[in-house]
């Protein structure tokens, strides 16, 4: 205590250091300084991709990849180890070398993984908007680079949006992909005063409808080109400790590619699974795509068709890495022509499954129901709202 104050003197010191502190200490929360209640609510859908540079330039790809390499879900390493690695070595290296591969991709419009993912955005907002009896919000986030999960999330806030559904354009489930999605949504709701409800998606690699549109995408193809001799199915390779470790990854890609085969009626020998994109000395999921397709050179195949499941839209490691880099390994090894089978992309059989994949997953909420009805709701809420104001209530 204080030397010669007495309680009361007391009381009021410690009543002044509150109003000095305590807005400094106490937990800060992102909400609307002058927040109008009573607004009429909608639903909000996420749709979720990896993310792109701004530009092909070795800067922007520096950038986009910092970002990407500094997620732990994406490199499990001690941070101090992996940090000296990235920043001594990685980024000093690699933006010019995937600069020069994504300038072989980029379009006038900008980055293929953009655009098919903003094309994707605008027809599940049509299909959603025509079939869902409420105001619903589509937004694209990436989880690295822009539009941010974050700038997404906040227009959904500035649109009243209660009830939040996310998807991530990821159809196998792996904590590399799907699991920093949720990450980044949970750290970014978890600031808000107000939290909405929340619904996540967690995989689709064996949902009937996303099997079918595989299929009838590689159909399309083969009644358009005509039909290799093998058929490829090439998906993201990950660490094979992630496997031991008890991610799913593996398992669903290759339930995912069996089903295919199945739809397509291929036989054993007819088709193979790989896996691409590894990096480092560790050990990742076999067999290697490239490896898969050096021996099949060897062995002097002609005609192959690749297909790459696991991605929604087309990007680098489709068009480039696929299309170009393993085409041209193919054919130095001895073989033929490798045809690369685009991604779904915005075909309309993928929008319409994504479509109904969020309509089964928002059974139950206000703007799914047939019988929700606007202003029979906002008569309901401006009666709640004026039985709060008899009561005393100032919203």
């Amino acid at each position: 205590m204080i030397s010669g104050a007495g309680p009361g003197d007391l009381v009021l010191f410690v009543r002044y250091l509150r109003t000095l502190c305590v807005p400094n200490l106490m937990p800060q929360f992102d909400s609307a300084p002058e927040y109008e209640h009573g607004l009429p609510e909608s639903l909000g859908v996420l749709l979720v991709n990896l993310g792109t540079p701004d530009d092909p330039s070795p800067g922007a790809v520096r950038r986009y990849l910092a970002e990407f390499l500094s997620d732990p879900r994406v490199v499990e390493l001690p941070r101090p180890i992996w940090w000296a690695i990235l920043h001594g070595y990685i980024l000093r290296v690699r933006p010019a070398r995937s600069a020069k591969a994504y300038q072989k991709i980029w379009t006038e419009q900008g980055s293929p993984l953009l655009l098919h993912s903003r094309d994707i955005t605008e027809g599940v907002q049509q299909k959603l908007s025509a079939r869902l009896s409420g105001a619903v919000n589509v937004e694209l986030g990436m989880s690295y680079g822009q539009p941010s999960i974050e700038s997404a999330l906040q227009n959904m806030y500035d649109a009243c949006v209660r009830r939040i559904v996310v998807l991530p354009l990821y159809p196998q489930y792996s904590g590399t992909t799907t699991g920093t999605v949720f990450e980044a949504v949970a750290r970014q709701l978890s600031k808000r005063r107000w939290v909405p409800e929340l619904r996540f998606i967690n995989h689709y690699h064996d949902s009937a409808g996303y099997i079918a549109a595989l299929a009838a995408s590689i159909r399309d193809h083969w009644d358009m080109h005509g039909r290799g001799e093998r058929l490829l199915m090439s998906f993201h390779g990950v660490p094979k400790r992630t496997l031991m470790s008890g991610d799913p990854y593996h398992c669903q890609c290759h339930k995912t590619a069996r089903l295919v085969a199945e739809a397509l009626e291929l036989d054993a020998e007819e088709w193979q699974l790989s896996f691409q994109s590894r990096v480092g000395r560790e050990e990742w999921l076999r067999p290697y795509t490239d490896e898969t397709l050096e021996q099949w050179g060897r062995d002097r195949a002609g005609l192959i068709d690749v297909v790459c499941p696991g991605f929604a839209v087309d990007c680098l490691e489709t068009l480039e890495e696929i299309a170009m880099e393993n085409a041209a390994l193919f054919r130095s090894a001895g073989g033929g022509d490798l045809r690369y089978i685009p991604a779904l992309n915005a075909r309309d059989d993928h929008v319409s499954f994504l479509s109904r994949t969020i309509e089964k997953n928002v059974a139950g909420w206000p703007e799914a129901n047939p019988d929700w009805s606007l202003s029979e709701t906002s008569q309901k809420l401006e009666k709640s709202l004026q039985r709060a104001r008899d009561m005393g209530a100032t919203c």
